[in-house]
């Protein structure tokens, strides 16, 4: 971690226009919440739909999405990432320092909500609240660090995150078997169910199998985008 590279990024990250989206997501997950908790009905189907849905499948990749591009993908296409790539920090320092603060924003405006909306749904019963709050946080590391990996790689960087989130997490990940194997999503779920039980919360991929992807998918996107900046740097001296 370097305190003036994160200082600097937290700082931009939370603008004006990016910060009020950062607020309008999880607000709408509580607010559904809320009018959800006086609704009746299966208090347990509605929690893990409401959590599960809204929160860890729409929720987490948006946050992600918007968080993990804003940390770099705007200084790289405005040049202003030259001036710190000048500064005498090796450049996996810069990505993991950027990373960090990704992660931690991801968690604040996610796993926060998610935590007020489980408790407020279904209070500590069956530890659904908590497995899904879990289930957040491991879920917001992996896909911050893919989206950073995104901002560095590419200048569509939303878009093709955008893309990544609707079509596979969301459409590919949810309704093809196979598919869910390689889904962040089903992976916080499978955590989720380990936490909380496999009574409380279903997950299609074994605990076993989720932990280690969601390891390796967090750490080589990692590696990968500080290789990418390096190579960023030598095509800017050249």
């Amino acid at each position: 971690m370097n305190p003036t590279v994160a200082r600097l990024t937290l700082r931009g990250l939370l603008g004006r226009r990016r910060g009020i989206l950062l607020l309008v997501v999880p607000a709408l997950l509580l607010l559904v919440s809320a009018l959800a908790s006086g609704a009746g009905g299966d208090e347990h189907d509605l929690t893990v739909k409401i959590l599960g849905q809204l929160g860890l499948g729409t929720l987490v990749p948006i946050l992600g999405l918007v968080v993990g591009t804003g940390v770099i993908a705007t200084e790289i296409d405005d040049g202003s990432i030259v001036y710190l790539l000048a500064k005498p920090l090796p450049r996996w320092q810069i990505v993991t320092t950027k990373l960090a603060v990704a992660i931690g924003t991801t968690w604040v405006f996610a796993a926060v909500p998610t935590l007020l909306s489980g408790l407020l749904l279904y209070g500590t019963r069956d530890g659904v609240a908590l497995g899904y709050t879990v289930a957040v946080l491991v879920a917001g590391a992996a896909y911050s660090a893919l989206f950073l990996l995104l901002g560095v790689v590419t200048r569509h960087a939303v878009v093709a995150g955008l893309a990544y989130a609707l079509i596979w997490e969301s459409l590919i990940g949810n309704f093809v078997a196979g598919a869910r194997t390689l889904s962040v999503q089903q992976w916080g779920r499978s955590v989720a169910e380990a936490v909380a039980g496999d009574v409380a919360i279903g997950a299609d991929v074994s605990f076993g199998v989720a932990v280690p992807l969601l390891l390796a998918v967090t750490v080589a996107a990692t590696v990968l985008a500080s290789v990418k900046l390096a190579g960023l740097t030598l095509a800017g001296d050249e």
